[in-house]
């Protein structure tokens, strides 16, 4: 009898480490997209990150965390900080750690914890005091004229012993009391890596490795992958020559951005050491964010060698086991940045942006557009606690969402739109229908869309649930249904006035041309509430003035709203 108790004891541990193991936070496949796996179903990370020392007290967790939750939020990215964690070498301290993650299962909340290590903004200023004070042991790296910088070195074996020990026992700790439960759910291993001031370390271990040849594994994948590289790095090597064997300057020429990419092979190798340390403890999804390369700075004036997008070869080769690399996104060119980082060997994060109102649609953009894993504002703390602030509605709103967006993420079947006063009109195409989409402003009904008001940005989602059926979601959103062959016959859009009829009289002296075919009316429009298992929940019928008599759908400026729309075809 006891033999039989001890064996099935032992079946029971093994069952229940087979599921806490099936319950770790993963990444899967679903079509074109890459999904984030939690408690075994796929999320979207409606997120915030908090501001640099927001998480350095008791206080202010037990205080922020609750508002959080209030405003719709499930996930925060905190930090970890490496002075706080080890503030004498050797020598742990885990409550603040404790603390997040106490808050976090309280209010309903995941984790994603922020390794503030060797490097936050490229500089070391988390770094313990009894690392920056041993700086002959630890040392920094130098500029061109020799001089130190308070940037820890990658080259340093002894840095990434010390950095690495820490890491590790986060990670150790993280796992022995959230292993079952899975509160954090992801990590950001360094925070904004990259060279300030030069575009490379001139230290003397880096001199040797710089004049050095390249690695064999960087020259295999170069050849591997030359059709599928980086048009940048493509060209660059091509304008030096093509070679694959040689120096950094003799493959990829003598400039400062071949210092830039000779550096970001060697912070992504030490990345890449870092992440199979953690991974060996506990085998969380792990990533890399990038300051951007933005108002025509140069490498060095802004943090160089990061995973910016024309490295991100460098990085994927250096570094594999980084699940992907995230932007964080201060300057103009959103859809620009964001359509670089969306690639089909890194899925779209975006964990710091700037907080602003037009975030709300925004995060409807991203998941829509390019099947993103999360939307994340920093310093997510200072949102005013509205229930009208734009980001707390369209948070609300996309909680709805996420089991359709889910769904059908990576089936082609999904767009995002976003509009402001330069970019009014987006145009899609699903077979025989065309959705001629633009920004509600473009509609005269609104005082602020002609007074020289600065429109504040419109964006949203739509999905074609099937040939004469769409879900359409956001704000500051008007869409218009057309066959082809109405696009075909160029049938004149007349102005209309606010009534509904033409603005002007008399403008109509020239006779349409009809040539035949079929055009798309609209069936209704429903307003809906999406429920917990994803069906649609009807609020109310729109028609009459609020679809303009069935002309088009849409979602004013100050709203987010959901809109289901049925099609049909007439001749």
């Amino acid at each position: 009898m006891k033999i039989f108790l001890s064996i099935l004891c032992l079946s029971w541990l093994f069952t229940a480490s087979l599921v806490a193991q099936s319950q770790i936070p993963h990444w899967e496949q679903q079509g074109t997209a890459t999904q984030l796996i939690i408690n075994n179903e796929p999320k979207l990370l409606l997120a915030g990150e908090l501001g640099n020392s927001s998480a350095s007290s008791p206080q202010d967790i037990e205080r922020i965390f609750p508002k959080l939750q209030r405003m719709g939020l499930n996930t925060v990215l905190v930090p970890a900080y490496w002075d706080l964690i080890e503030p004498q070498e050797g020598k742990f301290n885990f409550s603040l750690i404790d603390k997040a993650i106490e808050q976090a299962r309280k209010n309903e909340l995941k984790i994603i914890f922020l390794w503030f290590g060797a490097w936050k903004n490229s500089m070391s200023c988390y770094a313990p005091m009894w690392f920056k004070n041993n700086y002959k042991k630890y040392p920094r790296t130098r500029t061109e004229t020799g001089k130190p910088l308070e940037i820890a070195s990658p080259f340093s074996e002894n840095v990434f012993q010390a950095d690495s020990k820490a890491f590790v026992k986060l990670m150790q700790h993280i796992a022995q009391i959230d292993s079952t439960e899975h509160t954090v759910i992801m990590i950001q291993v360094e925070n904004e890596i990259g060279m300030l001031e030069n575009a490379r370390d001139y230290s003397e271990e880096a001199n040797r490795l710089f004049n050095s040849k390249l690695p064999d594994k960087l020259t295999t994948y170069l050849q591997k992958n030359k059709k599928q590289l980086h048009p940048w790095l493509y060209d660059k090597w091509q304008q030096a020559g093509g070679k694959i064997k040689g120096t950094w300057q003799e493959v990829f020429g003598k400039d400062i951005y071949t210092d830039e990419i000779f550096m970001a092979w060697y912070y992504a190798s030490y990345v890449e050491r870092m992440i199979q340390c953690g991974r060996k403890v506990y085998n969380l999804p792990m990533y890399v964010n990038a300051a951007m390369n933005s108002r025509g700075r140069k490498p060095g004036e802004y943090p160089a060698a990061g995973p910016l997008a024309h490295l991100i070869d460098i990085w994927h080769c250096a570094a594999p086991s980084i699940d992907l690399l995230a932007p964080d996104l201060y300057d103009k060119g959103f859809t620009d940045w964001t359509a670089q980082y969306k690639l089909h060997n890194n899925p779209l994060f975006i964990p710091e942006i700037r907080l602003e109102a037009n975030d709300g649609v925004r995060a409807f953009y991203v998941f829509g557009e390019h099947d993103a894993i999360g939307f994340s504002p920093f310093s997510i703390e200072d949102t005013p606690e509205s229930s009208n602030y734009p980001l707390i509605q369209s948070y609300r709103k996309l909680k709805e969402l996420m089991p359709i967006i889910t769904r059908y993420q990576g089936k082609g079947v999904m767009k995002g739109l976003l509009f402001d006063q330069n970019n009014k009109e987006r145009i899609l195409t699903w077979g025989e229908t065309n959705l001629i989409c633009r920004h509600f402003f473009t509609l005269p009904w609104d005082a602020r869309a002609t007074d020289g008001s600065i429109w504040p940005e419109g964006g949203g989602i739509i999905i074609r649930m099937a040939e004469d059926e769409y879900l359409i979601a956001g704000s500051g959103i008007v869409v218009e249904f057309k066959s082809s062959d109405e696009i075909d016959n160029k049938v004149e859009k007349k102005q209309l006035g606010e009534d509904g009829f033409v603005a002007t009289g008399g403008t109509q002296n020239v006779k349409e041309k009809w040539n035949g075919g079929s055009r798309i009316g609209i069936g209704s429009v429903d307003e809906v509430n999406i429920n917990a298992d994803g069906t649609l929940q009807y609020i109310r019928r729109l028609n009459g003035d609020q679809d303009h008599q069935g002309r088009h759908a849409r979602i004013g400026v100050d709203e987010f709203s959901i809109l289901h729309v049925r099609l049909y075809t007439y001749k």
